[in-house]
């Protein structure tokens, strides 16, 4: 009698999320007899360098508020693992290099500045280490830059709408700013929008174009923008994830004149609850979500081919072998 062969595993770090981890789980599991792939929740302790992933896919999604987890998981890409998201890429965008991105590239995107820090780590002293600032900040020259009041201030590194604020005055933005601390801030035009979407793009492939009211939190089970926009709206998004190598994403559209302003395009570890999706694109996130990361799983796709060293390390166990 043949011995049975050893599913290929997906792990799956999460936080306090309770809906869409265990219907994943299941949905792939579901599958495994089908695609000899099986998911489950990870348990790490303690990592040894260089020691091997019984992974072939890592599904993350709390390592932005688990600092051991990131640092785990950019061994387990170094080690041949398919890490979503890239964790390398998480550590390393902001919004005002996103915003910069999307425009050079032929998206629009709110006007963007970003600003000198209000606070600086002990050590820091302002009149030696800080020589190549400009101080003070030319608080109405900026303003005037992004198009006036109202306008938004935001952590660049933020996601989740923390630290977010929509200022009318310059003394309200003054006030922001002075207790932003050790956050690195930026200042972006106000789209006032027609209509909004709220897309998630999942492997570089696949988008779900979602009408969303931002004031409401509230999705709408089906979208009411034309052919042409959706169709925009759905290219737009998976432009944005394949720019920035993200294979879980939202990408929030601000709709003016026909336009669709990317504003918020950088949430590698979105929503994907019932309660505020709603069943039907709750549904299509669970079930996506399961095709996209077994088709990884069965590939030979690797977070770390993106890199130099990457390339270097795959072509030294090659050697080795």
């Amino acid at each position: 009698m043949m011995a049975e062969t050893a599913p290929i595993r997906i792990g799956l770090f999460v936080g306090r999320e309770w809906s869409w981890p265990p219907a994943y789980l299941d949905e792939v599991n579901r599958r495994t007899p089908e695609t000899g792939v099986a998911a489950e929740y990870m348990k790490i302790g303690g990592s040894l360098m260089n020691s091997p992933s019984p992974y072939r896919v890592i599904v993350d999604r709390i390592s932005h508020e688990v600092p051991y987890y990131r640092t785990y998981l950019k061994n387990a890409a170094l080690q041949g693992v398919k890490v979503i998201n890239d964790p390398f890429m998480w550590t390393a965008d902001d919004k005002f290099f996103g915003a910069s991105l999307l425009t050079k590239l032929g998206l629009h995107s709110p006007r963007t500045v970003a600003l000198p820090n209000r606070d600086y780590v002990p050590g820091i002293v302002h009149t030696e280490s800080l020589r190549n600032l400009e101080y003070p900040i030319d608080w109405e020259g900026v303003v005037a830059s992004i198009g006036g009041f109202p306008c938004v201030l935001k952590d660049a590194h933020g996601g989740g709408w923390k630290e977010v604020y929509l200022v009318q005055s310059m003394p309200e933005l003054i006030y922001r700013y002075n207790y932003s601390g050790l956050l690195s801030m930026i200042l972006q035009e106000f789209i006032h929008w027609e209509s909004y979407a709220r897309c998630m793009g999942l492997g570089q492939t696949e988008a779900r174009v979602m009408q969303y009211d931002p004031n409401a939190k509230y999705y709408y089970p089906e979208p009411t923008f034309d052919a042409a926009m959706y169709q925009r709206l759905h290219d737009e998004t998976l432009k944005i994830c394949q720019m920035f190598g993200y294979d879980m994403n939202t990408c929030e559209f601000a709709i003016r004149d026909g336009i669709p302003y990317a504003i918020d395009f950088m949430n590698p570890a979105p929503d994907m609850d019932i309660n505020s999706l709603g069943q039907v694109h709750f549904e299509w996130m669970v079930k996506t979500m399961a095709d996209v990361t077994i088709r990884l799983a069965l590939s030979d796709d690797q977070t770390r081919d993106r890199y130099d060293w990457g390339k270097l390390a795959r072509q030294a166990e090659v050697n080795v072998s």
